[in-house]
């Protein structure tokens, strides 16, 4: 089931979805069969392409997952923590991706998101005191988890290696969700994650049992700045916003299918 849901999501993400849409055109204009319908899929392809590499269209088709749940606002350290988070036992962060580089401190190997949710939780954490950080990701064989990697980044950035316990076994956020609710054992977990991500990671980890402070991190839609005229074009960076919604609107449809949410 793992591996189908992988290779089932990956062929329906924006650019696997258009270049296969543009192969099969291109194949039935090669046999010269049925050329309209050849034409047409080559044109959906082109469309669809060039309306998720907009900027104003995939920045807008992500804002509604980045404003699901407010951020954690700024605080002073030493001031008691915000209300939202007082009271959790721990500081969970989900997997986000990054590259095994000899040489290279852990901060330097954590992907964008990778970077951006392990620096929230250690914001987190220095008005938690008695909270421990869970970090959380497999790696590749022959490679360090990618927990191993956020423990190293964490303590890089002060957290003591006695306050941190590491989940690498778990392969996606639906096993995330239930290893940390096995580990967690009824205490309030702040859960940190990108901002996109939450909506799903939210729905999972509450149906495992999780009592959770959804915490938003690496925000990249930017709802609220004011449109430029230069939010009109086009650019790969977009192209990459449009997949990550896409691929999340997808989960939050299948846990919506399977009565999760």
């Amino acid at each position: 089931m793992f591996l189908a849901k992988k290779i089932i999501s990956y062929w329906l993400m924006p650019l696997p979805l258009c270049l296969a849409l543009m192969a099969a055109g291109l194949l039935l204009l090669s046999l010269g069969n049925r050329p309209r319908l050849a034409r047409r899929l080559m044109a959906a392809a082109a469309l669809l392409l060039a309306l998720l590499s907009n900027r104003y269209l995939s920045a807008r088709l992500l804002a509604p997952l980045e404003a699901w749940y407010p951020p954690i606002p700024e605080f002073a350290v030493g001031a008691p923590a915000p209300t939202a988070i007082s009271g959790c036992r721990f500081v969970a962060v989900l997997g986000g991706g990054y590259s095994d580089v000899r040489g290279l401190p852990a901060t330097s190997q954590l992907s964008a998101p990778g970077l951006a949710r392990i620096v929230e939780a250690v914001r987190i954490l220095r008005v938690l005191p008695d909270a421990r950080l869970v970090v959380s990701g497999p790696g590749a064989e022959g490679h360090p988890p990618m927990a191993a990697v956020f423990a190293r980044a964490a303590e890089s950035l002060g957290v003591s290696p006695s306050r941190i316990t590491q989940v690498d076994t778990a392969r996606d956020t639906e096993e995330e969700s239930l290893a940390i609710a096995k580990l967690s054992g009824g205490g309030r977990v702040a859960l940190v994650t990108s901002a996109w991500h939450l909506p799903r990671s939210a729905g999972l980890f509450r149906r495992a049992g999780v009592e959770i402070v959804p915490c938003p991190s690496d925000y990249v839609a930017h709802a609220g700045k004011a449109a430029e005229w230069t939010d009109l074009g086009w650019d790969s960076e977009s192209l990459e916003r449009s997949t990550v919604a896409v691929h999340e609107y997808l989960g939050l449809l299948w846990l919506k299918l399977r009565g999760v949410i």
